[in-house]
């Protein structure tokens, strides 16, 4: 009688705490945390509960709160950034609090076709030997104005040179803002750097005057365009900041 009353009381014990740990396992807990890409903080990403379908959006700082248990799944995503996926385990219910680092999407620049005869050129019509260096308008001009050692003299001495060479400098900047005004839309300005839209023009130009930015859009490498152009818009607020 006493055997069977102590396996009793131990099958009871073992429920208790079977019960227990059941219970602890499926607690609710309210988890807060940052986005980041880079070590910037990203608005607007859209994370998802997968097992209770509970939603939060980040806000301005990359703050985001949602309701998890252990071993929910959740999933951030947003329109130019790769998603990831989390699963949460017992140190994120301990620490109650979760840093997401996100990384940019790598979106190759549309190639952009002239027209259809664009293989046409001066070097297969025989016009020019195959090689030759091609010089734009204005880089003609400095050509020009140095082909000879008269011709140097002068010029320096006009300052003519200085200022053609102004010109080549200027024309450069201007095929730079034309790719930059390319690659990407309005409203990425707006939404994702938050510059005022009055001020959009002006950043561009802050931004093709960056000798690292300039080199990433003449390499059509996006993906360093945008993680460049991150910290030249946050250089550029402050600027405008100060301005007030």
């Amino acid at each position: 009688m006493l055997v069977r009353v102590n396996k009793i009381i131990a099958i009871v014990v073992f429920l208790f705490f079977v019960q227990i740990g059941f219970g602890q396992k499926n607690d609710v807990k309210l988890l807060t945390g940052k986005v980041q890409e880079q070590s910037s903080p990203v608005e607007g990403v859209n994370i998802i509960n997968n097992a209770t379908q509970a939603t939060a959006v980040s806000d301005s700082d990359g703050n985001f709160s949602i309701a998890v248990r252990e071993g929910d799944v959740l999933v951030f995503s947003a329109v130019n950034l790769d998603p990831v996926r989390i699963r949460i385990a017992p140190e994120h219910l301990i620490n109650s609090s979760l840093v997401v680092k996100m990384t940019a999407k790598e979106v190759e620049l549309k190639e952009v076709v002239v027209n259809e005869n664009a293989n046409i050129t001066a070097e297969n019509l025989g016009i020019i030997p195959y090689g030759q260096k091609k010089y734009t308008p204005a880089e003609r001009k400095v050509y020009t104005a140095t082909s000879t050692s008269i011709d140097k003299l002068l010029n320096k001495i006009s300052g003519r040179t200085a200022m053609l060479k102004k010109e080549v400098n200027v024309e450069k900047k201007e095929a730079l803002f034309r790719k930059l005004e390319y690659l990407f839309e309005e409203n990425y300005y707006t939404d994702r750097l938050k510059i005022p839209f009055d001020d959009i023009k002006g950043f561009q130009l802050f931004c093709v005057d960056d000798a690292d930015f300039a080199v990433s859009l003449n390499t059509k490498n996006k993906t360093m365009s945008m993680f460049l152009i991150t910290d030249l818009a946050r250089k550029y607020l402050i600027i405008l900041e100060n301005e007030k």
